[in-house]
């Protein structure tokens, strides 16, 4: 047997059978793509001139910066009438702006794990998609940091979230607070992210330096670039650095929402005080964060014509990741029940009995059936390898992930241990406006980053290619 023979079930496989295509697997890039192909198609996004910017682009920036702009607005009348603006109340003293916290933390996910721990185990099929990720990562962390400075009640003593060592403070910041943990784990997330999102753009930059036309371009890109030339003293560099980056980034991707997830399991309030949490908030970012990959890169692959770059194997792939997620987020749903039953403990029991038939029970089965439920459809075929299916049930994911946040903060503090204390939660118009600003700030710096910046790792992508071509050089005929 040959050393390049393909071996399955302990025997090689015929050369005549490896030509079969279910011996092969799909190339990651069409297989008519050339270099200058793959630098054309995706510089031409972002050398358009300004009078040519797509109808399409301008219209949904449009509506995302009003809604952006409307966020601003509604931050402005928190901070001149008082937090009475929201539904908060007493007991249900978090509400939406934690849940829309925790949403955008764990959306953010998905970048570091493309980027970081699937470039570790050398998975090529993240080099088209993990710019993606990246710049999903940033826009959702500054969404997410948005919200604790706001909730605090005193907007203008935000500075005490900070652990500042000086004497001229009302107060210490508590370091025992897994509030002053989030402080800590989400600054080091952005700034890691956004270390490991610019440094792996240079050779991308470099590359929109050389074509670019106009004096403005060429020295915006040039600047950004760093001085990149391409030598091989520059590429041994730099790939050490990304490893080294990577390193560091991949154990974020279990620390971030571990800690966010003490900001309850640390408690001693019956349905949040549970050591389940971690790896259930771990899981449910991870896969809410791949949803929004799915969601953001169907739309933009059909726009840009970048279906030879974001090939249906990528979209399958993400859909597995989700599959196998979403039973982890249900598996965790269903463990909490019977870990409350099994526990005997009255009160644990009640929150969870409260969850499934209280005043909240709609949120519940909105939660369970779009995250343990729908994402089960991936089992079929048909539904991983169509992108109508599935940026459908990405939304719906999404949807779910949102409520799942809800179900855990509101549901669980309208009922405390007192029943004389027990509440109802009703939110306002500057709750879901709030909501809806976030998402519009969100697209609004990611149709800035399609515009300016560009949105697939060409570098990267090229790798590949030469790899496939180096390790399948008849791989095109299949």
């Amino acid at each position: 047997m040959a050393s390049g023979d393909l071996v399955v079930n302990g025997g090689p496989v015929p050369v005549a059978d490896q030509r079969d295509p279910r011996w092969v697997n799909p190339p990651l890039v069409e297989k008519s793509q050339t270099y200058e192909s793959i630098s054309d198609s995706i510089c031409s996004i972002n050398e358009q001139e300004v009078q040519k910017t797509p109808a399409g682009w301008l219209m949904a920036f449009a509506v995302s910066s009003a809604l952006a702009g409307f966020l601003a607005a509604l931050i402005g009348y928190l901070i001149f009438t008082g937090v009475g603006v929201w539904g908060n109340t007493s007991p249900i003293f978090w509400a939406f702006p934690i849940v829309n916290f925790v949403f955008w933390v764990g959306i953010g996910h998905a970048g570091t794990l493309i980027s970081a721990i699937l470039f570790i185990f050398r998975q090529d099929w993240r080099t088209s998609i993990n710019r993606f990720a990246e710049a999903m990562t940033i826009f959702a962390v500054v969404c997410a940091g948005t919200f604790p400075g706001i909730h605090i009640g005193r907007v203008w003593f935000a500075y005490f979230l900070f652990p500042i060592p000086t004497t001229h403070l009302y107060m210490w910041p508590n370091f025992r607070s897994p509030l002053l943990w989030d402080v800590f784990a989400v600054g080091t997330y952005a700034s890691v992210s956004l270390v490991f999102w610019y440094m792996g753009m240079i050779p991308d930059l470099a590359t929109l330096r050389d074509r670019a036309k106009g004096t403005i371009r060429q020295m915006a890109y040039g600047i950004a670039s760093l001085g990149w030339t391409g030598s091989a003293s520059q590429w041994r560099v730099y790939e050490k650095a990304y490893v080294l980056l990577s390193a560091l980034a991949a154990p974020l991707v279990l620390s971030v929402h571990t800690i966010v997830s003490f900001d309850f399991a640390v408690s001693q309030l019956p349905g949040w005080h549970t050591t389940i949490f971690p790896p259930y908030f771990v899981a449910g970012a991870v896969f809410s964060g791949f949803a929004m990959v799915i969601t953001l890169i169907v739309p933009c692959r059909k726009w840009y014509g970048l279906e030879h770059v974001v090939t249906m194997q990528h979209l399958e792939n993400i859909c597995k990741i989700l599959l196998a997620t979403g039973t982890m987020v249900g598996l965790a749903y269903t463990t909490e029940f019977f870990l409350a039953w099994y526990g005997a403990v009255p009160g644990e029991q009640d929150a969870f009995i409260n969850r499934m038939f209280g005043l909240q029970w709609p949120a519940y089965y909105i939660m369970f059936t779009c995250n343990a439920i729908i994402p089960q459809l991936f089992w079929i075929k048909k539904f991983r390898t169509s992108t109508v299916l599935m940026f459908i049930i990405s939304i719906f994911v999404n949807i779910g992930m949102w409520f799942e946040r809800y179900v855990i903060v509101v549901t669980t503090l309208e009922r405390p241990a007192l029943p004389s204390s027990w509440n109802a939660f009703s939110p306002t118009w500057v709750d879901f406006g709030m909501l809806i600003g976030s998402f519009g700030l969100f697209f609004t710096l990611f149709l800035l980053f399609l515009r300016f910046l560009p949105i697939v790792a060409m570098s990267e992508v090229k790798g590949v290619m030469a790899h496939e071509k180096a390790h399948h050089p008849d791989h095109a005929d299949h």
